[in-house]
């Protein structure tokens, strides 16, 4: 029986068929074709570059291998899955394929790269259908917020945060927040997005509703959401009002930070509204009665009133009497003196005064103050009249120069005009500034004196007694004199005389005895043609000029200069005009008659040198 199992009867085998060592050509065409068929459905088509999604079919330590249906299977690092740490077989996941076969013929898969490219791919769907996005805030950095959306870094601006400025950024930091892309710069891989984009939206409804029941001296709540030095910005609820600084207090303000604060709840009226630009303008101080309405009716022209000064300008200072009531101080109110100054000479911000009231009126609320009202005037002092008599000597500061002259003023709101023709004797001053500068210290002498006009004429040259009526005597007609060109025009040509004085001679008058013509520099005696002593002008010649002219005329003055002069002291009259010219007339002579006694001395001691040389010849014979 065991020998009958074990006998099996086997099929004939072809062996031309085994003889045939060709692989796969032992099918027929129909069987090749049905394979070939079968074989395709089981593997996918697949390109390079691109996302594809592969099952998890093996993990190991340091691998996951991905089958994504191609002919062969992928390796993809594990470090690459460190965000599903509860991955497993049979999971599904994309991957970005850089290679369908390398070097080693295996398929280099990436899983990182695939979610960049879908990270980007959801980042640009979302943007371009406005889609709202949950993002998850990583850190702070300048100027706003990175925020993680799809994987990627975004850059979330401090100013789309929310519609109300943001001061403390580290709040949102780890926290989720909706946001929607608003821009996108693949070239520095760059995005930004918004969240409060979202809030406006939300909140457009609100503030059409609130737009379009806005009216004029409608009283809203709001709140302070930013601050400038010009006003600040109030949130009603959607819609943003300036309240200006002006209309914060009815007292002055430096900034509203003095009496606001952000955050701040508080009451205003619409001052008014802008329907094109949505621009309201809102007012704080209009809900209370302004301060002027409350002014006490003690308080009139001429009333002393004490206040603050809040303001100083070019033109003067603003006191405020009291919150929301200010009287202007102009700078003319501020001296007696008729020279303008800077206020800030006179006060400073701050500074508690007193003042009085000059004009005032109620209803444009205006008034005007002065402090100089304080002391009396100074030209209507009993005094006055004593104090600057005519010929009285005082001491005064330039303050001002013009053509004609220039002004002194002696004492605060006491000024006097010395006239140019009134600074000097003998030299002839175009302008005033040739002779002094404005702040220089001057003597002058009282010429006239008008108390009610406010006018006071004033002279210099008057402190000396007038030279030209002793150069009357020492110029005389006829008379010669050593002199020197010191300039030469056309026609006539300026001479400087003796005494520092100036004199006139014709061109044709120059020639000299050769026929020349004497040019400047050139010290010849000159004879006075002409003693003009009103106009202080003296004419002379040279060529007129005779031998014996020169000490006739010198022997005529030593005559005159032997004369005992009058030492008894002048007498100041300004009404005796000859008395004046007669002292000028002694106080020369007299100082001609030192000369005379000094030559007389030289003389005398010439005539003893003489006679002592005499006597020693003598001796010697």
């Amino acid at each position: 029986m065991s020998k009958e199992k074990q006998t099996q009867v086997l099929p004939d085998f072809d062996w031309d068929k085994a003889e045939d060592k060709g692989f796969g050509t032992g099918y027929s065409a129909a069987d090749r074709t049905r394979f070939e068929e079968m074989y395709e459905t089981t593997i996918s088509p697949v390109q390079e570059k691109e996302v594809v999604k592969g099952v998890v079919v093996g993990i190991t330590d340091r691998e996951v291998i991905l089958n994504i249906g191609f002919k062969s299977d992928g390796i993809v690092s594990s470090n690459e899955f460190r965000d599903l740490p509860a991955l497993k077989i049979g999971d599904e996941v994309e991957v970005y394929v850089e290679n369908q076969e390398d070097a080693q013929g295996q398929l280099v898969l990436s899983r990182k790269k695939a979610k960049v490219i879908t990270a980007w791919d959801n980042i640009q769907k979302s943007f371009d259908e406005d889609v709202v996005i949950d993002a998850n805030v990583k850190r702070r950095t300048k100027g706003g917020l990175i925020v993680d959306i799809f994987g990627i870094e975004a850059f979330l601006p401090g100013s789309q945060i929310d519609v109300k400025p943001i001061r403390d950024f580290d709040i949102f930091v780890g926290k989720r927040m909706e946001v929607k892309v608003v821009k996108i710069n693949y070239a520095n891989d760059n995005v930004v997005v918004s969240h409060k984009i979202l809030i406006e939206k939300d909140l457009e409804a609100q503030r059409q509703q609130i737009l379009n029941n806005l009216e004029k001296g409608q009283v809203l709540e709001g709140v302070i959401k930013n601050m400038t030095n010009f006003g600040v910005f109030i949130d009603l609820g959607g819609v943003d009002g300036l309240l200006h600084i002006t209309d914060i207090s009815w007292g002055r303000i430096n900034h509203p930070s003095d009496l606001l604060a952000l955050d701040q709840k508080l009451n205003v009226v619409v001052l008014d509204f802008d329907e094109e630009k949505k621009r309201i303008s809102l007012g704080l101080k209009q809900l209370q009665s302004h301060p002027w309405d409350s002014l006490s009716e003690d308080i009139q022209v001429g009333s002393k009133v004490t206040g603050r000064i809040v303001n100083v300008a070019d033109y003067g200072a603003f006191l405020e009497i009291k919150p929301g009531v200010e009287g202007l101080i102009h700078v003319s109110e501020m001296s007696w003196s008729q020279h303008l100054r800077n206020p800030q000479e006179f006060m400073n911000v701050n500074d508690e005064i007193n003042a009085v009231v000059l004009t005032l009126d109620r209803q444009e609320r205006k008034m005007s103050l002065g402090i100089k009202q304080l002391t009396e005037d100074p030209w209507t002092q009993g005094s006055l009249k004593d104090k600057y008599a005519i010929g009285t000597r005082h001491k005064g500061v330039v303050r001002n120069l013009t053509n004609f002259g220039l002004f002194i003023e002696l004492e605060e709101g006491i000024d006097g005009l010395v006239h140019v023709s009134d600074l000097s004797w003998t030299k002839k001053i175009k302008h005033p500034s040739d002779f002094v500068k404005v702040n220089d210290e001057l003597e002058v002498v009282v010429l006239e004196l008008d108390a009610d006009n406010r006018r006071l004429a004033l002279g210099h040259k008057q402190l000396e007694e007038n030279p030209w009526d002793t150069f009357e005597t020492i110029f005389a007609v006829g008379s010669v004199h050593r002199s020197t060109i010191v300039a030469k025009g056309d026609k006539f040509a300026t001479l400087e005389l003796p005494y520092g004085i100036e004199g006139i001679a014709a061109v044709k008058n120059l020639t000299k005895e050769d026929g020349t013509v004497a040019e400047v520099g050139e010290s010849l005696d000159f004879t006075v043609l002409e003693f003009l002593k009103d106009e202080k002008k003296i004419v002379l010649t040279h060529s007129k000029v005779k031998p014996s002219a020169a000490p006739a005329a010198e022997e005529k003055k030593e005559e005159k200069a032997a004369k005992p002069a009058n030492t008894s002291p002048a007498k100041n009259t300004s009404n005796n005009t000859e008395s004046s010219a007669k002292e000028g007339e002694k106080s020369t002579f007299g100082d001609l008659s030192v000369l005379s006694a000094l030559k007389e001395q030289f003389e005398e001691t010439e005539r003893k040198g003489k006679k002592v040389a005499k006597k020693d010849d003598e001796t010697e014979e």
